[in-house]
């Protein structure tokens, strides 16, 4: 009788102690797993191409390369997975109407699927600051670090105080709904609320309804004054909730806030025309040099003293950015031609600083300029 072949294990069983992934040695991710969140939010669960285990704090970010219409397009992402689990690590992104990169994702990365990322990177943690109660509050897609946070309180079983208060728009779009509900049913410590503006199609929604309030604060969570409070999600959700702590005399040391406005252009129009020549006329001895952008054939005096990215939010070029503070790796240009001082917080490699690339949030111009941009 011919023996019967055992199915054979997973490569990351097999080896007892995989090593750490370090994305200075092989950047690349594979997509393991691709998982329906909401009709228009979707999982990316990737691994390394061999075993290796992520280390990251719940609520620190990937930097994504991806390669879309022939172009390297860098946006930045929360790790939605806990650390708990370290041989996978994921994101979940909503499609955004008419955004480049999460209709790409949607569309195109698929299992076998190999995309680009160095990370993690950021201070948005509960790690960071250690308390016994924590209040979250997530809108929208904001939702990704928090349930990172959420799922690392779960799986670890510490006895910590929690309460999760989401935000959305009718009951079909609360992300991770079955896995919080789950959550909340086994665990005396933990706590779920959503709050909705309006009922699906499928389901009349009978729980807080329209926006977070501070009586609805009131009934989920009495004690939110004693909290450490994480809050992220859509500016104006986020601008709400932190006038509504202010005002209510919340100790705003606690208060804690991360956003990524991942398909938008950083600057708008409105933005630019408020700052204009004010502060060149504030400042007549500053020299400013000639930044040219090459691809989109736009021109900009940036001052010594000012950002190459600053100058341009100014005066109306609208360039990527995510983090502002030489993290994330977003702004990320080549340097046709001049030099720059760049105080950046590891968001670029020196080999990348060797090959000519600067980050344009914490690059001054030291001479004129020309940007593959």
């Amino acid at each position: 009788m011919d023996a019967v072949a055992k199915p054979k294990e997973p490569a990351a069983l097999r080896l007892a102690a995989p090593a750490a992934w370090d994305a200075e040695a092989d950047d690349a991710l594979v997509c393991r797993a691709v998982r329906a969140e909401t009709h228009d939010v979707k999982t990316f669960v990737f691994a390394a191409r061999e075993p290796r285990r992520f280390a990251h704090q719940p609520g620190q970010f990937l930097t994504f390369a991806f390669e879309i219409g022939g172009e390297t397009v860098h946006r930045c992402y929360t790790v939605s997975s806990a650390p708990t689990r370290p041989d996978t690590v994921a994101i979940t992104v909503k499609r955004v109407p008419g955004g480049p990169v999460s209709n790409w994702l949607h569309d195109n990365v698929k299992p076998g699927s190999v995309v680009r990322a160095v990370g993690p990177m950021g201070d948005f943690s509960c790690f960071e600051h250690p308390a016994q109660k924590y209040l979250l509050l997530s809108g929208g897609s904001g939702v990704t670090p928090m349930m990172a946070m959420a799922r690392t309180f779960h799986d670890l079983a510490e006895p910590r105080d929690v309460a999760f208060v989401h935000s959305a728009r009718t009951p079909a779009d609360i992300v991770f709904r079955a896995e919080l509900e789950m959550m909340a049913r086994l665990d005396l410590h933990f706590r779920f609320a959503a709050v909705c503006e309006a009922d699906s199609p499928a389901e009349a929604w009978g729980g807080f309804r329209g926006r977070l309030t501070l009586p609805m604060l009131e009934l989920i969570a009495p004690d939110w004054r004693e909290r450490e409070v994480f809050v992220c999600g859509p500016a104006p959700y986020m601008a709400a909730v932190k006038a509504m702590l202010a005002g209510a005399q919340f100790d705003m040391a606690r208060h804690h806030e991360e956003s990524f406005d991942f398909e938008a252009l950083s600057a708008s129009e409105t933005e630019a025309v408020e700052v204009a020549e004010a502060e060149l006329d504030a400042a007549p001895t500053v020299r400013a040099f000639r930044v040219e952008f090459a691809k989109t054939r736009r021109a900009i005096d940036c001052p010594e003293d000012q950002t190459v990215l600053d100058a341009a939010r100014r005066q109306g070029v609208r360039l990527p950015s995510s983090c502002s503070k030489g993290l994330c790796g977003t702004c990320k240009s080549k340097l046709v031609s001049g030099t720059v001082a760049m105080k950046h917080a590891g968001g670029i490699r020196q080999r990348e600083i060797d090959a000519g690339m600067a980050l344009l949030c914490c690059s001054k111009p030291t001479s004129d300029l020309v940007v593959d941009r």
